[in-house]
């Protein structure tokens, strides 16, 4: 496992004479707490299922009310965070926020496409590659290598998610697939640059990305006609399930290697029909289980091997 510096608030990737180098112990603890962070996030992501089962509204009037409160949250916990500094530190951010503010937007939204255009199996196949999307953009970009463990973990994943698939239907619209593709990238994109400028605040980005997504799906929900439950509802999936996920995920992505964070982030395919099982007693099919087993094992093992490694 490699570890980079920033040098004078510069990305690594334009530090002269940068070279990657065994982590210190103190970089060793930050990576530890950057693994428990992005599980984190990933475990508030897999809570989607409850929400969505519980809420009788229309799949866009749900959308933009979960990212007008989710925006909300996360921008307070800023606002919180910086108190005196936050609007200095808003007029100070340039294309690096931009970008994954509208990367981040633009995988929400192709997301919820994907699976509105294609079956649930082609989004699912496309979106277990993001490691290796983001492995091959993190060294393109910054030079930065997966580990060993990660490779193994990813491709063990990416097993573990064709077995949970296995019999499902397949070959979804190509334009479907197209929208699940462009998620992988957003995610794999803004993922590389949270971790390349590190040193810039990324939450305010990550509000605003829930905004834009609140945006793009106005224009066909009705926000009005929904319920005073559904709008409660609501409101807990925006703050319990995106603001969290998108908060850990920002500060724990930039404590680990781009493609062992979207690695991670994968806790969330086989927990999400977990939760449904344990809460609303939906029985999960026989290949559910067996390919969530691998895909829980491989993640793991993968964060025990880490925590085990010696700086």
């Amino acid at each position: 496992m490699w570890a980079c510096h920033a040098v004078s608030g510069l990305p690594v990737a334009m530090v002269p004479g940068y070279c990657p180098h065994p982590m210190t112990p103190a970089e060793h603890r930050q990576h530890r707490i950057g693994l428990l962070l992005v599980a984190g996030a990933a475990l508030a992501w897999s809570t989607s299922g409850l929400f969505v089962r519980n809420i009788s509204a229309d799949l866009m009037t749900l959308l933009f009310w979960r990212g007008i409160f989710s925006g909300t949250a996360v921008f307070a916990l800023f606002l919180y965070m910086e108190r005196g500094r936050s609007l200095a530190i808003i007029r100070s951010l340039r294309w690096p926020a931009l970008a994954v503010a509208l990367l981040s937007a633009a995988g929400m939204i192709t997301g919820i496409g994907a699976l509105k255009n294609t079956t649930v199996a082609d989004a699912m196949v496309i979106y277990a590659t993001v490691p290796f999307v983001t492995a091959a953009l993190a060294y393109l970009v910054i030079g930065e290598r997966p580990s060993r463990s990660t490779l193994i973990g990813s491709t063990v994943a990416l097993l573990g998610v064709a077995v949970m698939l296995w019999g499902a239907e397949m070959g979804g619209s190509l334009f479907g697939q197209f929208l699940a593709v462009l998620m992988t990238f957003s995610m794999a994109g803004f993922t590389t640059i949270m971790r390349l400028y590190r040193n810039v605040p990324m939450l305010p980005a990550m509000a605003f990305s829930a905004w834009i997504c609140s945006f793009a799906c106005f224009w066909f929900a009705d926000p009005l006609s929904i319920s005073q439950q559904d709008l409660l509802l609501c409101i807990a999936f925006g703050i319990v399930q995106n603001a969290a996920g998108l908060a850990l995920y920002t500060f724990g992505s930039k404590r680990v290697p781009a493609a062992e964070a979207t690695l991670l982030a994968a806790l969330e395919v086989p927990v999400t029909p977990l939760w449904v099982f344990v809460f609303l007693g939906e029985v999960p099919a026989l290949q559910t289980l067996l390919g969530g087993g691998i895909v829980l094992a491989a993640l793991f093992m993968h964060i025990l091997s880490e925590f085990r490694r010696k700086p």
